[in-house]
């Protein structure tokens, strides 16, 4: 059994929130090459070199975890965004039975005013238990348009450990999608140090709980900048006996007079066996500053069901288009329509 992912801040015992403890994970002795691997849609705006492993993380999901990256990434990317003109790539990794433990170091550096688009993609085949460590680091210099979608695809069997840490300069606006639906386990730590005047950080998660999978979302924001800005939108739906702890924490730190936070996080409840727990909150250590949070969670409403089957939907219909619909918010940032229809696909399936 080990701990991972913890809270900035302790809180009491009592929400069972503060860590979470898992002990049917087989860490691999053994990391072979990651060979199904390919980068789409690669410009000359965008260089690929070998990410160095003498990294730090601020938080992390725990030191067992951030230093199997450090020692053993049978992946290590580094990708240079630079030039204004709108590109995009894509990473793709596809688990199969050659290619079933992923370990990897992708570090991306925006460029002054570089305007990208970058698509990490995660796929399995249904059948094996595969591995998932990663860890995503991005630094987005003065002025730089950066938007990151992030697809877990990964079958239900499998782990799925996330690190995600970013630093933001003056005037950047970087966007995450992430869309959350593999994993036996799936344990995500995301962390954004909004260090510049201006600079904005938008988050929008999904994720789609069955089955008896687990998700754990740390999601942590550090404002230091004038008028910077964080916005964290999470919306989940869970069924059979699916479960979620949503940890959300906005802390505004000295100098970042006139910033502005809000999250929101909402769970569905397609089962009476399905269990939500959320801790949403705010930090403050300055002035003349604006935060918001919410949470909530509950079953779709008998009356929208009740409508909606009026209308000659059975009821594992209705309940697909109800669950879209409060998707459909954050499936609109995806600009890429063969994904965003890959990604409906799955969805539809999930809930099947």
């Amino acid at each position: 059994m080990f701990k991972l992912n913890e809270t900035p801040v302790r809180t009491s015992r009592n929400f069972n929130i503060n860590n979470i403890k898992l002990k049917d994970v087989n860490m691999p002795e053994i990391i072979n090459d990651f060979t199904s691997y390919e980068i789409i849609n690669k410009t000359d705006e965008i260089n690929v070199e070998t990410a160095k492993s003498d990294f730090n993380i601020i938080y992390g999901l725990g030191d067992i975890l951030v230093n199997q990256v450090k020692k053993s990434a049978n992946k290590n990317i580094k990708l240079i965004i630079d030039g204004k003109k709108s590109k995009e790539a894509i990473l793709q990794f596809n688990f199969d039975k050659a290619n079933n433990t992923l370990v990897e170091n992708i570090e991306i550096v925006a460029e002054k005013g570089a305007n990208a688009t970058i698509v990490i993609k995660y796929e399995s085949d249904k059948e094996k238990n595969y591995f998932h460590n990663g860890i995503i680091r991005l630094v987005a210099k003065e002025n730089s348009n950066i938007n990151i979608v992030i697809t877990n695809l990964l079958n239900e069997y499998s782990n799925n450990f996330m690190t995600i840490e970013n630093t933001l300069e003056s005037n950047t606006n970087v966007d995450y999608t992430i869309i959350d639906f593999g994993g036996k386990n799936s344990i995500t730590n995301y962390y954004s140090n909004l260090i510049g005047e201006k600079s904005k950080n938008n988050i929008n998660t999904i994720y789609l709980g069955k089955d008896s999978q687990l998700f754990d979302l740390n999601y942590i924001g550090e404002l230091r900048g004038e008028k910077s800005f964080i916005d964290i939108e999470v919306i989940g739906a869970l069924k059979d006996e699916a479960k979620k702890h949503f940890k959300g924490t906005i802390d505004f730190k000295k100098g970042a007079k006139k910033a502005k936070g809000n999250e929101n996080e909402y769970c569905m409840l397609l089962s009476d066996n399905a269990k939500s727990i959320a801790l949403p909150m705010l930090l403050c250590s300055e002035e003349d500053v604006e935060g918001n949070h919410s949470s909530s969670a509950g079953k779709i409403g008998e009356k929208e069901l009740f409508y909606i089957m009026s209308r000659g939907f059975k009821l594992k219909e209705a309940m697909k288009l109800m669950v879209r619909a409060k998707f459909n918010k954050v499936l609109a940032n995806i600009k890429n329509d063969k994904l965003k229809e890959e990604i409906i696909e799955e969805i539809d399936k999930r809930l099947d």
